[in-house]
């Protein structure tokens, strides 16, 4: 063609040759500025697409690892609220334990509290409307354990203080601690845990109910007390009693048999055949053939319980637990080994039992138990007779009250941690499951299935702990919430063990597909230098052959 360069052969070889040498630097260069021997399809096709293959499914496998990372901590939250709610929970069983013991505990401080305010005030005779000086007639333990007798006489003038000051120096001190409450009611309780009784003595000729005098419910104490009637009629000047025990329960004295060497009665035994000593005389003289009234907290609440000359012991027992009236506040029982006989309050509610013997026929009839401090009681030989005592109990009352406050509380605290148990929306103590995935497909899976943990869940219902089988009700509901607990904990330790194996698997995977792409694309930084030398030696070289080639055409203008 006309007008176009004509290059030799020798020159257009070494042109050749140096362009490509130049497209393999620029290609090395490629390779050592991205550190990729194969960054595209171009490159090399089955490769490429081979470790994009990889790599999609790594990124895919490295996505699921973020699931299941959350699953973990999904599970470590739910794992750290079943391990606050078995503390609860075991706090819970505690405050049964507590109510089982207060319930039926033996040995309990002797305390009695009225419910009329005496402060501020300055005459204690103008508080009683007592005209002539009444008196407290106490019987308590002494220091070498016989019983001992004191009168606290409440004289016309006399302060609160007078009062509490005569009633603390009984015995020469340290026997009872009588103050006022914040309310000023009376409090009398005694310091060495012994039983003790109280007579209301009022010199004042004024007839009174026979669950009320007007000396002892001056003091706040008229609906506990007990008073003899005569023929179901109230006795002027008759005193009314009160016995506060150091227990929740009536225990007697010990039940011999009349017949001598015999020993301690037997349930089988007659009641006319139980002596106070062995050998000694009846405890029962059934003569005026007495019923037996137990009232609790002086209300109707009662068993009438007839005595006659073939009721056996274990025929009271049997008479007190099947009474529907009352057998859901006390139980009787009578122990052959010790022969004592005792009537329990299973029900906190129970705060005082009465027994009262009323004769019904024309003989004197003679009760003696021997609760408390009083021997027993001694009826009149008329017919209709009644002679009654009242026996306030070392109420659990107030204890339970507060334990059934702090049972409730923890119930309220069970159900407040599992609603904060929640992770991301997930609440396994709640009844939500939780889904694990660990292959790209999701064809592979786990599912941990919550539980409602929630104290209605767990089946811990609201404490009622008024009697002993409601207690041991919640001590059953409380055992069945453990073993909930422990299940389920078990359960998540399960599903954690999975998750995290799996996690790590899938981790060890990830990283194994990385390595196979990179085998696939990854240069050798080594190689690939040597090869940018080589051919940046190679196109000096070329340069230089082509600068001769040159030379031999320059040879041509010599000649001119």
């Amino acid at each position: 063609m006309t007008g176009e360069v004509v290059l030799s052969a020798a020159l257009r070889n070494n042109l050749l040759s140096l362009q490509r040498t130049q497209s393999n630097i620029d290609k090395v260069q490629q390779v050592l500025s991205t550190g990729l021997k194969v960054s595209s399809a171009l490159d090399n096709p089955q490769n490429f697409f081979a470790s994009e293959s990889l790599k999609d499914r790594s990124s895919d496998l490295t996505r699921l690892l973020d699931g299941i990372g959350q699953s973990v901590q999904t599970i470590k939250a739910a794992d750290a609220g079943v391990t606050a709610l078995q503390r609860l929970v075991d706090q819970a069983e505690s405050l049964v334990g507590s109510a089982r013991e207060a319930l039926t505990s033996g040995q309990v401080q002797a305390s009695i509290t009225g419910n009329v305010d005496l402060r501020n005030q300055l005459d204690v005779t103008t508080i009683l409307g007592i005209a002539n000086t009444d008196e407290l007639d106490f019987e308590y333990t002494a220091l070498n354990g016989t019983l001992a007798t004191a009168t606290v006489t409440i004289a016309t003038g006399d302060s609160t203080d007078q009062l509490l000051g005569k009633i603390n120096d009984i015995g020469g001190g340290g026997f009872f601690n009588a103050s006022l409450t914040s309310d000023g009611f009376l409090r009398i309780t005694e310091t060495r845990g012994n039983s003790f009784n109280i007579v209301f003595d009022s010199d004042q000729a004024v007839a009174f109910a026979a669950t009320d005098s007007g000396l002892a419910s001056a003091l706040g104490f008229g609906a506990l007390v007990n008073a003899s009637t005569r023929n179901g009629a109230a006795v002027a000047n008759a005193n009314a009693e009160l016995t506060v025990l150091a227990a929740t329960k009536l225990v007697s004295g010990t039940f011999f048999e009349t017949v001598a060497g015999q020993g301690f009665a037997e349930a089988s035994d007659l009641l006319t055949g139980v002596a106070v000593t062995d050998g000694g005389a009846a405890r029962f003289a059934a003569t005026g053939a007495p019923n037996l009234t137990l009232r609790i907290n002086g209300t109707t609440t009662s068993a009438n319980i007839a005595v006659s000359a073939t009721t056996t012991i274990q025929n009271l027992v049997d008479a007190i637990n099947t009474d529907t009236t009352i057998n859901s506040l006390v139980r009787a029982s009578y122990d052959n080994t010790t022969g004592k006989f005792t009537i329990e309050a299973t029900s906190s509610t129970v705060q005082t039992v009465n027994i009262t013997a009323t004769t019904t026929a024309a003989a004197a009839t003679n009760i003696d138990f021997d609760f408390g401090t009083d021997p027993g009681l001694i009826t009149g030989a008329a017919i209709g007779d009644a002679e009654g005592e009242t026996f306030f109990l070392a109420s659990a009352a107030t204890t339970l009250a507060r334990l059934e406050t702090d049972y409730n509380t923890v119930r309220t605290q069970i159900d407040q941690l599992v609603r904060d148990s929640s992770y991301r929306g997930t609440n396994l103590l709640n009844g939500d499951s939780l889904i694990t995935y660990f292959n790209e497909n999701r064809t592979n899976s786990l599912t941990t299935r919550g539980s409602t943990l929630t104290s209605s869940g767990l089946g811990i219902t609201a404490a009622t702990f008024t009697t002993s089988a409601k207690v041991e009700g919640a001590a059953a509901q409380v055992l069945a919430a453990k073993t909930a607990l422990r299940n389920f904990g078990a359960t998540l330790s399960n599903s954690l063990s999975v998750i995290q194996t799996r996690e790590t698997f899938t981790q060890s995977l990830v990283s194994t597909l990385n390595e196979g792409s990179d085998k696939l694309t990854i240069a050798d930084q080594n190689e690939s230098g040597a090869q940018l030398l080589a051919l940046q030696t190679r196109q000096q070289l070329g340069v230089t052959a082509l600068s001769l080639a040159s030379q031999a055409q320059q040879s041509v203008l010599r000649l001119f």
